[in-house]
């Protein structure tokens, strides 16, 4: 295969898509790309993506390479290290076989990722899995313990001014299948008007829907200027020791916000303020729930969410997924049985109306006539 095209390169996906281009050529050092990384790359098309890292290794079932090569971008794979050394950015790189070229100098080679790869590793994957498992159960239990004062209630949650006692919340995430379970409830929305609360770069995507959050959580590392000046509240993820590396973005923005102390993942914190602030329903979207997630996200333990779940699970609906099931389109059949279905009291009406009874007369008698009964 050949390729030329211009170089963008990031070692951290979600940076890098911020300045990806069409058919630019995209340079990550992502192992076992996980399916947001993976549905942000295809939404932007590059020609080739380049990764210094395998792709897909056969930890775990990761599926972010098995998408992208199904939606055509191809994966020059393994290509190492030193190739982020080797490239500035924006400069034109050549790819011709399995070798990137700078100019007439090679600079990195590495290996096309085939869809047969993927499914060697997914064999190899669910031969690796009960090992993860018992090393995620184990962590996840070890975290539970050391963050179990989120169950017991121990916690200071930061003033707000948004109000949410007896509202409904919805907290986004970006996270996989997030705009077509957004789109699903739609409808809930625009009913409902819950208080949107948007979780670092889930601000964004409601703002990608024409929805403006009213809170904006995080550790303010994926979300947008855009978003950040919205003028919504700015609620910091802060380390358990009180320090926020967040915040210093969002006070050279010249923006007020408030820290939350918490350990856990930034939508946890969402979660524990929704409740905290008495909201009557929790309505999740693209939130992390299992394993998986947790190990594409890159952490060892679900401890926090675990708890925070089993805290706030009488009110949490989880719509992560709910487009899988407004799919399947109505079959035609049907559609024509509804249709005769809603014609017959129509039918009725007409034929019983004084006014209309003279229209139906003439047409008998030109059936009639036609066809000779």
């Amino acid at each position: 295969m050949h390729a030329k095209g211009r170089a963008r390169l990031d070692r951290r996906t979600k940076n890098l898509v911020k300045r990806l281009r069409k058919n630019d050529i995209a340079i990550i050092d992502h192992d076992d790309i996980d399916e947001v990384a993976a549905n942000a790359l295809i939404d932007i098309r590059p020609q080739v993506i380049v990764n210094a890292r395998p792709s897909i290794t056969g930890k775990y079932p990761a599926k972010g390479a098995y998408k992208i090569l199904k939606a055509g971008i191809p994966i020059l794979d393994e290509v190492g290290d030193a190739i982020f050394n080797e490239v500035r950015e924006g400069s034109i790189l050549h790819i011709r076989d399995e070798k990137v070229f700078s100019g007439h100098r090679q600079i990195a080679e590495g290996k096309w990722l085939t869809l047969e790869d993927v499914s060697n590793k997914w064999k190899e994957a669910n031969e690796n899995i009960k090992e993860e498992l018992d090393h995620f159960v184990e962590n996840t239990l070890e975290y539970a313990k050391k963050e179990k004062d989120i169950l017991l209630g121990n916690l200071e949650v930061p003033p707000l001014h948004t109000p949410i006692l007896g509202r409904h919340v919805l907290i986004v995430v970006r996270g996989s299948s997030y705009k077509e379970d957004l789109r699903a409830i739609s409808s809930y929305i625009q009913e409902e008007n819950p208080v949107l609360i948007g979780v670092d770069g889930g601000a964004d995507a409601l703002l990608e829907f024409g929805l403006k959050p009213d809170i904006i959580v995080g550790d303010m590392d994926s979300v947008s200027d855009e978003a950040l000046l919205c003028g919504a509240e700015i609620v910091v993820h802060a380390y358990s020791n009180g320090d926020a590396p967040g915040l210093q973005r969002v006070e050279e923005m010249g923006l007020s916000a408030v820290t939350c102390p918490m350990p856990g993942t930034s939508e946890d914190v969402a979660m524990i303020l929704a409740w905290e602030y008495g909201a009557s329903l929790i309505v999740a979207v693209g939130t992390h729930s299992n394993m998986i997630d947790f190990l594409e996200k890159g952490r060892k333990g679900m401890g926090s969410t675990f708890l925070v779940r089993m805290k706030v699970g009488s009110i949490l609906v989880d719509a992560r997924g709910v487009s899988q099931l407004y799919k399947q389109h109505l079959p035609t059949k049907y559609l024509l049985q509804l249709l005769a279905a809603a014609m017959v009291p129509i039918i009725t009406v007409l034929m019983v109306s004084p006014a209309t009874q003279p229209f139906f007369r003439i047409l008998s008698l030109q059936l009639k006539l036609l066809f000779n009964m």
